[in-house]
């Protein structure tokens, strides 16, 4: 088991540092053209790998350009084009919904603001924080996946359960300046080796500052069993 340094801002920074280094190329891993195709992307991310999410747009894209194109086809046939998709029946109503509210109220544009990324259906702070700062270039919070939810646990940096409330834990010790990047390094440190299922802790470069780590528990269960 690892130990964490004395403090949470200590412990950040040192993870942090680990990994820009393991993970010097990480970035969004959607396909996008315009702000619009973000958002439906990261609308349908939800409870969805985004391979399978690029898959699905790569021809969705082909097809559909703007808000109007979303809002004019059938329902039916938008939950079809999207009907590998988790949840899909329910994502085609919020898609619609959403952007009849970009027609109506945003001049046909993805707005902007935290306020209004909101109001529109099936957008949490999530979907919004990708939205601003990937489509705008408005950094306002940090945005919490799963994997940042599992990973910032597991070493100590928070105690919060539910997104809304890690997010606003991590966004007083982790520096503003390293708000997108967190979630970007969380992610590719999730998916190579912080698993949410038998992580890799043996070949994690947090390891030695991690108290969730298992090394020890392994080493010492391979000693009991040398006894055997």
């Amino acid at each position: 088991m690892g130990t964490p340094l004395d403090s949470r801002e200590e412990q950040v920074v040192e993870v942090l540092d680990r990994l820009y280094d393991a993970y010097p190329d990480t970035t969004i891993s959607l396909n996008f053209s315009s702000r619009l195709e973000l958002l439906v992307a990261v609308m349908l991310s939800a409870q969805c790998t985004d391979e399978r999410v690029n898959k699905v747009t790569a021809d969705l894209f082909e097809k559909y350009h703007s808000a109007e194109d979303f809002v004019n086809v059938p329902r039916e046939e938008l939950a079809e084009d999207i009907s590998s998709i988790t949840y899909y029946n329910n994502k085609s109503k919020w898609i619609q919904s959403a952007c009849q509210t970009i027609i109506d109220e945003h001049d046909g544009e993805v707005p902007d603001t935290m306020e209004a990324l909101t109001d529109l259906t099936g957008v949490g702070r999530k979907t919004a924080n990708v939205v601003l700062q990937h489509a705008h270039d408005v950094v306002e919070g940090i945005v919490v996946d799963t994997h940042v939810q599992r990973i910032s646990r597991r070493l100590g940096i928070t105690e919060e359960e539910y997104p809304e409330k890690i997010e606003q834990d991590l966004m007083t010790v982790v520096p503003e300046d390293d708000w997108q990047e967190f979630t970007h390094l969380f992610i590719s440190h999730g998916r190579a080796t912080c698993t949410a299922i038998n992580p890799d802790c043996s070949d994690c470069v947090l390891e030695d500052r991690c108290p969730s780590s298992k090394v020890d528990n392994e080493v010492d269960l391979a000693s009991d069993e040398a006894w055997d």
